[in-house]
């Protein structure tokens, strides 16, 4: 005798419970959230899947058409055939590349417990047809209408009659089957051509009008004929004073059974605009990423004394913005990613003092001792990772208020997901291949389609999202002329990996482009070309001991290919004040200059250093002492020092109210060139000593919903899962009706500890019913092996594991019953 087919479930917790483990696995896979916290049974996990809150979750991740295919089914009877769901998204004449996409889908969407039911009898989830099916307050995406029955519901018995009538059909006895007649006339095909056959041409240009949605339209209390024609046969329908509808049925029949104007089974390809030689390319992106490190560098050395004040609210001023941005030779957008990259690489921080402002970390020390390519890695691995979006800077957030740089508000956890899939997108081209900007954004479109656009008109997050990437991956030497670099590809996974090494993938992919990367970077140069007006010229990136004692000593005329440096007396006296002696500069230029050293530039470092020292500042609150008083007296009869209130003590010593700072950067206005001394009178060196905020490690990115499980975790939960079902619906032997789903069995204490004790010597299993300290019931399966002294030891089948359960706390046991 054959075994009888398995009969149809009538629930989504029946369709669950007839899956085997690994479709429950891919379901919690596809919906995280449906496994935090793990459910007790097969039910819960159902009634969770069915929620709200997470079905919203799953329609945002589908892609177009799989989302075409729910609002389709959210159109169709419930339950609905696979042949009616095909016929919505084919129509009459059949699509191919629907037909061929079509079974895919519908099993994503029932592996997503979206859907569940046999072919025959396919269910949407009752959540999801609220949300996708069409309504007033909300129209479907597929232009539809509500069905006849639907729009006739408050229509009166008489009216319906008199519709039927002029429809051609005979009258019924009542208006439920004379609804059931017009829809059963709209949705024949041939009775329909008949019926239109015979419309006045005005009226098949208003049905043509409202065929694609919205379905709705106005009428006057006295319509036209070819209103009124369509009005008497129920090709339209009132809905409220002045008010029509087009019915479902009618616009399905005008479409040729299209839910959809235009289904997209297929996603749109990603053509490739412009073709490069990947060498091309590799090397504008390389020379991109040293422009990037040089950038950021030039960002927290701006800051290396102590950067902008932080707001009380949080993040940088727009003045503070536009003052960097001026320091970066850069727009503000442009600055404020910058200032957002060193902050997500843990580079830069708030240092938490009473008078909070930015500055460098300690990391940013450790950053600079790394060769080029591995600090370029920090900053690309610690982009592609943020949630951090600076884009945002300078909008708003929902409640109005300014979104500022380094501020609160800026974390979009779908960020990272788009960076990858931007960057992934470009790695499916061949190398060297660059797409043009609105082929990829039209293909996130497609993969993660806007069910309700926003109502400012912008574009959606996700779209925005796209178009930075592609700009920062530029801006970042990810890509070189729109094209993916072979360093990218790298970090982002699409190169060929060793399989020795103990790194995270993060970490390997980050080392495997850094090892890209290196080779294309420019080697360090240990030498300047002096000219004669007082420049120097670096043909190229300099070595850090050789670029930081230019920097004390020059000042940065111009950046880019070579970068040219000028020679000032405030810059010599910088270099002076850093405890640098003249001997010490005419030493360090010639050994790093390629052309003699300029007179010159000889003549204004001697002339700067015989000055340098000659006066001296202290404190009185300031005091300025000289050897020779002529000097004194020149600076006492200047005019311009008045403000400084100085008064002679000495003859060689003038004494002001001001503080030792005020009055070094007064007189140095003034063209002298003192120098600050100690208590004990020994000259002060000002080292450019680094404000560096306490250890600060990088912000977390901001996950976008729970974090996807893994393997290890899916098996323990379908395996509680599981359990928890098993005690949830096991019949017992015990007479009587059984506790109903969720009720605890109650048994008597001698009862309990008899069949406990039973169990142990026959080796069953039993169901239990359990209350735990925190006062949380519990059903659960257990086979005994001890009961002693209260307690009952026992394997528990819910959570595989033995377990011991003080008597007290069990509400009532009960045997299974046999299979």
């Amino acid at each position: 005798m054959s075994p009888e087919a398995s009969p149809a479930p009538r629930s989504l917790a029946e369709a669950l419970r007839a899956r085997d483990d690994a479709s429950l696995a891919a379901l919690l896979r596809d919906r995280p959230d449906l496994v935090a916290p793990v459910p007790t049974d097969l039910t819960q996990l159902a009634t969770r899947a069915g929620t709200r809150a997470s079905v919203l979750r799953a329609l945002e991740h589908l892609d177009r058409f799989a989302l075409q295919t729910a609002q389709a089914l959210a159109v169709a009877p419930d339950p609905a055939t696979y042949d009616t769901l095909h016929g919505l998204l084919a129509g009459d004449d059949g699509d191919p590349a629907v037909t061929e996409a079509l079974p895919a889908t519908v099993a994503a969407l029932r592996r997503q417990a979206l859907i569940w039911g046999d072919d025959d009898r396919l269910h949407l989830v009752r959540t999801a047809r609220e949300v996708l099916a069409p309504s007033a307050q909300h129209p479907s995406p597929t232009g539809l209408g509500p069905t006849v029955r639907e729009a006739t519901s408050g229509m009166s018995p008489g009216r319906v009659q008199q519709i039927v009538n002029a429809a051609g059909l005979p009258s019924t006895h009542d208006p439920v089957s004379a609804v059931a007649a017009l829809t059963a006339l709209f949705a024949d095909r041939k009775r329909m051509d008949a019926l239109l056959a015979g419309a006045p041409e005005a009226a098949r240009e208003v049905l043509t009008r409202l065929m694609w949605g919205p379905p709705y339209g106005q009428v006057t209390a006295d319509p036209a004929a070819h209103l009124r024609w369509l009005l008497d046969r129920g090709l339209l329908l009132p809905t409220a004073p002045g008010t029509v509808v087009l019915p479902r049925e009618v616009a399905l029949h005008l479409r040729g059974g299209r839910a959809h104007r235009v289904p997209e089974p297929v996603p749109p390809a990603v053509e490739p605009s412009v073709a490069h030689a990947p060498p091309i390319v590799d090397a504008t992106a390389a020379g991109q990423a040293y422009t990037a490190l040089a950038t950021v560098e030039e960002l927290l050395k701006h800051w290396d004394q102590g950067g902008p004040a932080v707001l009380r609210a949080g993040g940088l001023s727009v003045r503070d913005l536009k003052r960097t941005a001026v320091a970066l030779d850069a727009p503000e957008p442009l600055a404020a990613f910058w200032i957002e990259l060193a902050y997500a690489a843990g580079l830069l921080a708030s240092d938490g003092a009473a008078d909070e402002r930015y500055a460098p970390t300690p990391a940013y020390d450790t950053w600079l001792e790394r060769p080029v390519a591995e600090r370029w890695g920090r900053l690309a691995a610690a982009w592609l990772a943020a949630t951090r979006t600076a884009g945002l800077v300078g909008g708003r957030d929902i409640k109005d208020r300014a979104l500022s740089a380094l501020g609160p508000g800026l974390d979009r956890s779908a960020a990272p997901e788009v960076r990858h899939r931007v960057l992934t997108l470009l790695a499916d081209l061949p190398a060297g291949v660059a797409p043009a900007p609105e082929a990829v954004l039209t293909r996130l479109s497609w993969e993660r389609p806007v069910r309700t656009p926003q109502r400012d008109g912008t574009e959606d997050l996700r779209v925005r999202l796209a178009r930075w990437t592609l700009s920062e991956a530029e801006l970042l030497g990810v890509t070189g002329r729109g094209a993916l670099s072979s360093h990218g590809r790298a970090l982002l996974g699409a190169a060929p990996e060793p399989d020795d090494t103990p790194l995270s993938s993060v970490e390997q992919h980050t080392a495997i482009a850094v090892g890209l990367l290196a080779p294309l970077l420019p080697e360090p140069l240990d030498h300047v070309l002096l000219q004669a007006d007082l420049t120097a010229v670096a043909p190229g990136p300099l070595l850090r001991p050789l670029a930081e004692m230019l920097g004390v000593l020059a000042d940065v005329e111009s950046k880019g290919g070579a970068t040219v440096y000028r020679f000032t007396p405030a810059s010599v006296r910088r270099a002076l004040d850093a405890g640098q002696t003249a001997a010490d500069l005419h030493a360090f230029l010639a050994q790093h200059s390629r052309t003699p050293v300029p007179q010159p530039l000889t003549y204004l470092i001697d002339d700067v250093a015989r000055r340098h020292g000659h006066l001296r500042v202290g404190v009185a609150s300031a005091y300025v002492r000289c050897d020779d008083d002529s000097v004194l007296n020149e600076i006492i009869a200047d005019k311009r020092a008045a403000a400084l209130r100085l008064r002679r003590l000495a003859p060689t010593v003038l004494a002001a109210p001001c503080d030792p700072a005020t009055l070094l950067e007064g007189l140095r206005s003034l063209g002298y060139a003192p120098a600050a001394e100690s208590a004990q009178g020994d000259v002060l060196i000002t080292r450019a000593d680094a404000h560096r905020t306490p250890p600060r490690t990088a912000p977390e990115p901001v996950p976008e919903g729970p974090p996807a499980p893994d393997s290890v975790l899916l098996t323990a939960a379908v395996r509680a899962i599981r359990a928890g079902d098993l005690a949830a619906t096991t019949p017992l032997k015990a007479p009587g009706p059984q506790p109903a789903g969720g009720e605890l069995p109650r048994t008597s204490p001698a009862d309990t500890l008899a069949t406990m004790q039973a169990a142990v010597m026959t080796g069953e299993a039993v169901w239990i019913g359990y209350v735990n300290a925190d006062g949380a019931a519990s059903q659960r399966v257990v086979a005994p092996i001890r009961v002693e002294g209260g307690f009952v030891t026992a394997y528990d089948h819910t959570a595989d594991e033995v377990r011991t359960y003080p008597l007290h706390r069990i509400t009532g046991v009960a045997e299974l019953a046999e299979d």
